[in-house]
């Protein structure tokens, strides 16, 4: 198993994303960039903490390689915005690839400087995982316990239809419908 830290906006959304997906061993929502003592919701809403959200995706890269995780995630999330997802403004919102080894660096170095070279102003953020600090339970799972959210029927519907759109060959069985 392999482990990466991806923030792209609010980890509700992406945690909706990547739980669809083959290979994927588990998807935590969480907080990564600040200290721990301030590693909490109310905290990191303010913006002042450091910590971005993230999701932390633990994944069987035979199943599932680095280079196809990190294919939906820019396709999945406006990697242009600065500190912004939607309505979702603020550095904790900020898009962002934390590598746990040197293969994903250069999978996500390779795939950045491809998307700037089609004319893709990425903001995309590329650093070494700092520590992972899980979210409060309540924000695990956070769409699929909480269907009818109006911000997760908002925003979350349109990333999986995109999903389901473009990688289609990447969904669990359960997810093809």
């Amino acid at each position: 198993m392999k482990t990466i830290l991806l923030g792209g906006g609010c980890f509700w959304c992406t945690e909706s994303v990547f739980d669809s997906l083959k290979g994927i061993n588990s998807v935590v929502s969480g907080y990564a960039g600040g200290a721990g003592d301030t590693a909490n919701y109310q905290a990191v809403c303010t913006g002042e903490t450091g910590h971005v959200e993230v999701i932390e995706v633990s994944y069987d890269d035979s199943i599932l390689g680095t280079d196809a995780i990190l294919s939906v995630f820019f396709a999945t999330h406006d990697p242009t915005t600065l500190n912004r997802q939607g309505n979702d403004i603020g550095t904790q919102y900020a898009s962002v690839i934390f590598y746990t080894d040197d293969e994903q660096a250069k999978v996500a170095k390779a795939m950045i400087e491809s998307l700037r070279s089609e004319g893709v102003n990425v903001v995309t953020k590329l650093e070494p995982a700092p520590t992972f600090y899980p979210a409060e339970d309540y924000h695990q799972n956070y769409y699929a316990n909480n269907p009818t959210q109006a911000y997760c029927n908002f925003a979350i519907p349109p990333k999986l239809a995109k999903l389901r759109t473009n990688f289609a060959h990447l969904l669990k069985d359960n997810q093809n419908a």
